[in-house]
């Protein structure tokens, strides 16, 4: 069972965020579906009898604020995506919370990267299934 249908992100700048979010989710091989002067929409969402889908938003406000415990871990296809996100990510703005590997501690084949955005938010990309090389 899929636990999340959408999820909206609230940033001050919605400029940086997206130069990150269209990085990381890029090489997640999630596609940017929306674009608007205040929004930024990624994913699918879902349909009639087709619920299969995640739907990102990224909305632009000002009393936007970072908080440590806040976090949210995207699923990747592999764990070369894992690496591709946490490539990505640095490239476009955000700061190492992790390096991509496994994570034994969560469970035996949990690869995983983690990151801060350039709002503060943790975002993390995992593998379940190893290291793939």
């Amino acid at each position: 069972m899929r636990l999340l249908d959408h999820v909206s992100i609230a940033v001050r700048d919605l400029e940086r965020a997206r130069r990150f979010y269209d990085a990381v989710l890029s090489a997640l091989q999630v596609k940017k579906v929306s674009e608007k002067e205040a929004a930024i929409g990624y994913g699918e969402r879902n349909r009639p009898h087709d619920d299969g889908h995640t739907y990102l938003s990224l909305y632009r406000s000002s009393t936007s604020s970072a908080d440590p415990r806040r976090h949210w871990c995207f699923r990747a296809p592999s764990a070369a995506a894992v690496r591709a996100f946490h490539a990505a990510g640095l490239a476009a703005g955000g700061v190492d919370a992790g390096a991509p590997g496994l994570r034994p501690n969560y469970h035996a084949a949990y690869y995983a990267a983690f990151l801060t955005d350039p709002e503060g938010n943790r975002v993390e990309a995992v593998w379940h299934q190893g290291d793939d090389r």
